[in-house]
């Protein structure tokens, strides 16, 4: 059954509900939000094809979100609104990820592009169907929200809380929507850096079905398992563990555990096994996480282009997920609130990865990137919630690009109702 069959028969649901109830109109909400996005990558190396990748954009983000009507089965629309115009492009500065490239000359930027993405959805009792445009958050399907406008799909996914502490999800997602682009597409698996993967007859796919568990045992204990098939290309299992210990006074320790296992489906010769670790205390405004990050298997880490890889070590640049590698991280976060200045954040983190397997293991790769990020958010008066943000990235491999990048973020969102 296709998305348009659906959007119809929620049309019929709706005229049969009759006049939208009360619930459907005042739980409704909606707001704009502006996003102005300044992105400035220099590739450092010799033999780099383009110097630099630089451009400025404004965002619009429409987002409305509709109550449900009553009765036993509650039908509701949620709506996104996407908009982006060109502040300052050329041929020679393009490829941010920033804007939508000319359909006649790709190596130039659209002056603006832009688009109108509904989900209808339906409520009975715990659990929830959205049919449409969605962004999960989930293992295997991870929205990418890094740019000017966010990366979305398309399919169905039913959430289910019927059972108290566990949480489920089913669904299938047929196209992926990039988060410079305003056309849903075919996926493919991600295969930048030395992933390694090959495929076979299928190059891309026009179904990722996905399952998953999540039960909390403890306020403080969560553990989860996922499964996703990208049809034709990869299959994978995904373990999460997540837990937090309470020190009182001197502090907390959060543990974030991950595993996953990918194999291929049907062609390609995805194999990984993918170990990831990350522990933080925090004690006052201040946190200090250490991570480790372990690849193994005859491919790196596979997850679909274009998205996110749910991976510890995914970061402003890299995710250290190429085949064989290792890679840890050490990251420091402090809040200025504790010195009279609410809204005001600092984190600086360094990654290391070597082991990587290069040019069919003849030689090991390296790679290292150390990003710093600065934040502030207005917490009153007229530009209450502005936020501004300067994200910085410096990377250095010998199998990859060397990259100095500066993000220049303005957010600014304005409640409608």
């Amino acid at each position: 059954m296709g998305p348009q069959t659906l959007f119809a028969l929620f049309g019929l649901t709706l005229g049969a509900h009759g006049t939208a109830s009360a619930d459907f109109i005042n739980d409704s909400k909606a707001s704009l939000e502006l996003r102005n996005f300044y992105f400035n990558r220099d590739f450092r190396q010799d033999s780099a094809p383009q110097s630099k990748a630089e451009e400025w954009a404004q965002g619009f983000l429409l987002r409305y979100e509709s109550g449900f009507t009553e009765g036993p089965v509650g039908v509701g629309v949620d709506a996104l609104g996407l908009f982006g115009v060109k502040l300052d492009s050329s041929p020679d500065r393009t490829g941010t990820g920033l804007l939508q490239s000319d359909r006649e000359k790709p190596n130039r930027a659209q002056d603006e592009y832009g688009e109108l993405r509904l989900t209808a959805k339906l409520r009975a009792s715990q659990s929830l169907l959205k049919v449409g445009t969605l962004q999960p958050k989930l293992p295997i399907a991870l929205s990418n929200d890094s740019r000017l406008l966010p990366q979305t799909f398309r399919g169905a996914w039913l959430s289910s809380a019927e059972v108290q502490n566990l949480s489920l999800d089913l669904g299938r997602i047929d196209r992926v929507n990039l988060r410079n682009s305003s056309d849903n597409e075919d996926m493919q698996v991600f295969n930048g850096g030395a992933r390694n993967i090959v495929l076979g007859h299928h190059k891309t796919s026009d179904a990722l079905d996905f399952a998953g568990a999540t039960y909390k045992w403890t306020p403080a204990l969560t553990t989860s398992y996922h499964y996703g098939a990208l049809d034709g290309i990869y299959r994978q299992h995904y373990f999460t563990f997540g837990h937090l210990l309470d020190l009182g006074e001197a502090g907390s320790i959060k543990s974030d555990l991950r595993w996953a296992q990918s194999q291929d489906d049907g062609g390609s010769n995805v194999d990984n096994r993918a170990l990831g670790t990350m522990f933080t205390y925090k004690r006052g405004p201040h946190a200090l996480g250490l991570g480790y990050q372990r690849m193994s298997g005859d491919t790196g880490f596979a997850y679909v282009s274009g998205a996110d890889g749910y991976l510890v070590n995914l970061v402003q640049v890299n995710d250290f997920g190429n085949e064989d590698e290792r890679s840890w991280q050490a990251r420091y976060d402090f809040d200025f609130a504790s010195l009279g200045v609410p809204g005001l954040t600092f984190m600086t983190r360094y990654l290391s990865g070597d082991g990587v397997a290069v040019n069919g293991r003849v030689e090991e790769g390296k790679e290292w990137e150390r990003d710093t990020d600065i934040a502030y958010v207005v917490q009153g008066g007229p530009l209450k919630n502005l936020g501004l943000k300067w994200r910085n990235a410096t990377v250095r491999s010998n199998f990859g690009p060397d990259i100095d990048e500066n993000r220049l973020i303005v957010t600014y969102t304005v409640p409608l109702w």
